[in-house]
């Protein structure tokens, strides 16, 4: 990225335990909009892929195989703001509660990546660098939080982001 200004781009898969309309997914489904809501009212936001409507872009055609992988797919301003909306708001509820609606997945399942500050990825971009992530590890193309690098793509240590 060198001099120019560069967000984080965050994408994230999961394999739900059923369908959005099962009794068992319903707390997770009346709380996406209002999450989502204040994800964006939150510093650093950027954007975020959504489906028609603006709903989370869980609603929007499997992107997978398996029908019940969703996506979530956003961009922020740094590793800051990411970090606090992710374990600092109420998103952090969300998180910790993620085995009453998801199911593990063997792989790794969350990647970010430095983007020059006026694009904005698409699912298929996204689709690559997890697969990227998932055959070569951290890179600076491709990376996780424990293995972070900086927008010139230099390894950073975790705490350092």
């Amino acid at each position: 990225m060198n001099t120019e200004i560069a967000y984080l781009a965050e994408f994230n898969i999961a394999r739900l335990k059923g369908p959005l309309d099962s009794p068992g997914m319903q707390e997770f489904v009346d709380f996406l909009e209002p999450v989502n809501r204040f994800g964006e009212q939150s510093p650093g936001f950027v954007w975020r892929l959504t489906a028609p409507g603006g709903q989370a872009s869980t609603y929007l055609p499997p992107a997978y195989a398996d029908p019940l992988i969703v996506t979530n797919l956003s961009v922020w301003q740094d590793f800051a703001s990411m970090k606090n909306f992710v374990y600092h708001t109420v998103h952090s509820y969300f998180l910790r509660s993620r085995k009453q609606w998801f199911d593990q997945i063997a792989e790794q399942h969350f990647v970010l990546w430095w983007i020059p500050a006026d694009h904005r990825p698409t699912l298929e971009e996204a689709k690559l660098k997890l697969e990227s992530l998932q055959a070569h590890g951290s890179t600076s193309q491709a990376f996780t939080l424990q293995k972070p690098y900086d927008s010139r793509g230099n390894s950073l240590k975790s705490e350092d982001n």
